[in-house]
């Protein structure tokens, strides 16, 4: 199926869901209706844009950012979504991307478009879309250690999926407007006749009173925000009945907060997802609530384990990158450079092989020590990373975050016992440091999507 009948199917069933709830923002119900009529009013205004030019739409989450956005994948527009709220870094995105129209939403009644004189010629990745007739999408890598990476793809094939109708949960969209993992949900929902509730903060209380006003089924976040949940016990001011499913991804969960959340939330479902920028989202399926142990794959993917490292093959994947080298093997199979362990059919996500410490030739995971710290009672976060030494090569080190009951000095000699007990050698840190705040921010730059 081309985009042209696929984006005609998503409008056509638009108009049948009529006044049915689309999206909820600022405490408002827009109606699918609603979003049609932009729809129609983006079209004329946009409508002197030629197919294959690279548009930004610098925003975030919103009535009119998605009505641009389905506008421009029906005129077969190269889109890059950018975050409105990292304006600093995306000057040079925009120049990866030979970005040549920006669409600024700083509002909804605060919409700028900037046209930008690019003297390049397009790569041969945009002439291949421009040559197919369909448009395209550019994702950015989040860069947190090095330069950016732009991935390709073509947006026909992304959005193929969602021809087959599921279930839609009532869904907040809290994963984020620039990565895939937060359009697959948009296009999840609205495909499916479904109500997306939009945030304008990603505050753990802020989020709870949403799902306890909206009665909010699907929860779709990121480990990061689930250790934000537990360190503000939101959970236990607001009424979080109406959820059935949380579902985490971009980033490693440690066993310890999963087996805590699997307690505080005994009646709901707690999901793994798996996907990358490159890739988009993959089917998955949980062992047990308690498991890291997941299943992935599904219709249109294909995978498999080369010395200790996934690597998966789809039709869907992106085309390549702008500005770095291919990340494919000659026959095809995309390396996601996750080291695994694999059980059956059941996949154990270890974290990335870039990610790891080598302490003397032998390999640590942060993730795995991170897990047994964040085990004890007064450690309300933590990150372990490693720190360059010239006999070992690098050393373990951990910086925790403690509640007000700990002393700090005995309390570092409690976390080297208990690491000591758990973990081999090598893998116990040497350098422990407490810090006054827990490490939000740092944990988002980690995340796939």
């Amino acid at each position: 199926m081309n985009v042209k009948s696929s984006i005609a199917d998503f409008l056509a069933e638009f108009d049948l869901y009529d006044d049915q709830t689309a999206v909820i923002w600022h405490n408002r119900s827009v109606s699918y209706r609603e979003i049609l009529n932009r729809i129609n009013w983006w079209r004329i205004k946009l409508a002197e844009i030629l197919p294959g030019t690279v548009v930004s739409i610098e925003g975030d989450f919103s009535p009119e950012a998605i009505s641009i956005l389905f506008v421009l994948i029906e005129m077969n527009i190269i889109v890059v979504p950018l975050d409105i709220n990292h304006v600093n870094k995306n000057e040079k995105k925009y120049d990866i991307a030979q970005v040549r129209i920006i669409i600024r939403i700083k509002s909804e009644d605060d919409i700028e478009v900037v046209y930008r004189n690019i003297s390049s010629k397009p790569n041969d990745y945009y002439e291949l879309l421009i040559k197919r007739h369909v448009p395209g999408l550019v994702l950015f890598t989040s860069g947190s250690s090095g330069e950016p990476k732009a991935a390709v793809h073509d947006f026909s094939k992304l959005l193929i999926k969602f021809n087959v109708k599921r279930k839609a949960l009532r869904t907040i969209n809290f994963l984020l407007f620039d990565h895939w993992g937060g359009l697959n949900t948009l296009f999840h929902i609205l495909s499916n006749g479904g109500t997306v509730i939009l945030l304008e903060s990603r505050n753990p209380d802020y989020v709870c009173d949403l799902i306890e006003k909206y009665q909010v089924e699907l929860l779709p976040t990121s480990p990061t925000f689930l250790n934000m949940l537990v360190l503000s016990r939101a959970y236990e001011r607001r009424n979080l009945e109406s959820l059935k499913i949380i579902s985490y991804g971009a980033e490693p969960m440690p066993d310890s907060l999963l087996k805590h959340l699997n307690k505080i939330f005994p009646n709901i479902t707690l999901q793994q997802t798996y996907g990358l920028i490159e890739l988009g989202v993959m089917r998955s399926k949980s062992e047990t609530n308690s498991s890291l142990w997941v299943k992935i794959g599904g219709e249109g993917f294909e995978t498999r384990v080369l010395d200790g490292i996934l690597q998966v093959k789809s039709d869907s994947a992106m085309i390549g990158y702008l500005n770095a080298v291919s990340p494919f093997t000659e026959d095809g199979w995309f390396i996601t450079g996750d080291t695994v362990e694999v059980k059956g059919d059941y996949f154990k996500i270890l974290g990335r092989k870039s990610e790891q410490i080598n302490v003397g030739g032998e390999k640590v995971f942060p993730q795995e020590v991170e897990s047994v710290i964040l085990s004890m009672e007064s450690v309300l976060d933590v990150i372990v990373y490693g720190e360059k030494h010239p006999f070992t090569g690098s050393i373990v080190c951990a910086k925790v975050y403690l509640d007000d009951q700990a002393d700090r000095k005995t309390y570092l000699k409690q976390i080297k016992l208990h690491c000591k007990e758990k973990l081999e050698p090598f893998k116990v840190p040497i350098k422990l440091i407490v810090v006054d705040e827990p490490f939000f921010s740092d944990r988002f730059k980690k995340k796939r999507f």
